[in-house]
């Protein structure tokens, strides 16, 4: 555990040692803040859990832009390593290969969790002119907490099968909207497959969290979401270690 703590310590320094990390933060809060502006609050007057937890709220929007967030954090985190030939001395150490992937996991969950605390100032307002439950707050942050969980393990995955960080980035992009996009597939096909597709569609697990109910399954479903990621990438630096 000593060594996880190190390698997300190391890295959790990268992101606050260099103005990228702070630039990712800036930009995507100001998107967040203009969605929030242009769909949560707009239109006609809207109860305070509507302007949360509605599919145009701020929980929705914020968990889109969070996988982003996601995915341009953990895009890095591998395939720098090898590209910079810094992986090998990784590789030289004592050091198992899922205390590296752990612990660069937690380096970015923690940096994501700065960006979530960051948005905090948009509950609040709805809170000020609104009355808004406390629960149904911690509830929304739970979610995205856990769907940026799953967004960055996914991203460690692509980031692991790759020496390039844009060929990192697109896969994990093109893997985190396969798991959206199944939302939509599922309403256009037929029993069985809809309850297959609606259970392999992450929308459908984090509504609830939106409105202010936490369901076990829905935790389980993020969770084995971010094991099975970082289990492989695990086993693909495991691979190209042995080769």
């Amino acid at each position: 555990m000593n060594t996880v703590l190190l390698i997300a310590r190391r890295e959790l320094g990268a992101y606050l040692r260099t103005m990228s990390g702070y630039i990712i933060i800036a930009v995507l809060l100001f998107l967040d803040g203009l969605a929030f502006n242009a769909f949560a609050v707009a239109g006609t007057a809207k109860k305070s859990s509507e302007v949360l937890g509605d599919p145009l709220g701020f929980f929705f929007w914020t968990s889109g832009i969070g996988m982003a967030v996601a995915i341009f954090l953990s895009m890095r985190l591998i395939a720098e390593e090898r590209q910079t030939g810094t992986l090998q001395l990784l590789y030289s150490s004592p050091v198992h290969d899922r205390e590296i992937v752990l612990g660069k996991y937690l380096a970015s969950l923690g940096f994501l969790c700065i960006f979530l605390f960051a948005t905090g100032y948009m509950p609040l307002l709805v809170a000020i002119y609104g009355k808004v439950s406390l629960g149904h707050v911690l509830s929304g942050y739970l979610g995205l907490v856990l769907v940026g969980s799953a967004s960055i393990a996914i991203g460690i995955f692509g980031s692991a099968l790759t020496k390039s960080q844009v060929v990192a980035a697109i896969s994990s992009g093109v893997m985190s909207v396969a798991l959206t996009m199944c939302w939509i597939l599922a309403k256009v096909v037929d029993r069985p497959f809809t309850d297959v597709i609606t259970g392999l569609a992450w929308y459908g697990h984090f509504d609830p969290f939106a409105h202010g109910l936490v369901h076990l399954k829905h935790v389980v479903y993020f969770g084995l979401v971010t094991f099975v990621a970082l289990f492989a990438a695990t086993r693909v630096l495991e691979a190209r270690r042995w080769r």
